[in-house]
């Protein structure tokens, strides 16, 4: 007889805490390696200002992009037994391994990419998506359903 999986209930005051802690440790990630970050996609400041791409867009992309990967997070997390603070960061790591790794691996190998933009690339995902993992994993007071 197939076992059932445990109901899933996300905290979306936990979800929204952990996009935004990601926002901001990518703000100052890329802040911190703008100048490599440019170097590696082959632009410069003046490019990124001459785009005429609306800022609020791209930080609302953001955001919403990190709100529901917390929330992929805490659903795993919960999946996998008693949602707790080790188990969220080991979530973040175990899925940024099997899919941040190997999606940007397989994209910059054809796009034949430098190892150090590589490391830029998925390394603010691996420190985002532990601290995401390590928020909704620890916080399990007043969940909704």
């Amino acid at each position: 007889m197939e076992e059932a999986l445990p109901r899933v209930k996300q905290n979306y005051l936990a979800n929204i805490v952990a996009a935004v802690a990601a926002f901001l440790i990518e703000a100052g990630w890329y802040s911190y390696f703008q100048q490599e970050w440019l170097s590696g996609l082959g632009r410069t400041r003046a490019w990124m200002s001459a785009t005429g791409v609306n800022p609020a867009l791209q930080y609302g992309a953001a955001l919403l992009a990190a709100f529901f990967m917390a929330t992929a997070i805490s659903c795993v997390v919960q999946i996998a037994g008693p949602q707790t603070l080790l188990r969220g960061i080991r979530a973040g790591i175990l899925l940024w391994l099997g899919f941040v790794v190997t999606a940007f691996a397989t994209e910059f190998v054809f796009e034949v990419r430098s190892w150090q933009f590589f490391g830029i690339t998925i390394g603010v995902w691996l420190v985002s998506m532990i601290v995401m993992g390590a928020i909704v994993g620890a916080w399990r007071r007043t969940r909704l359903a």
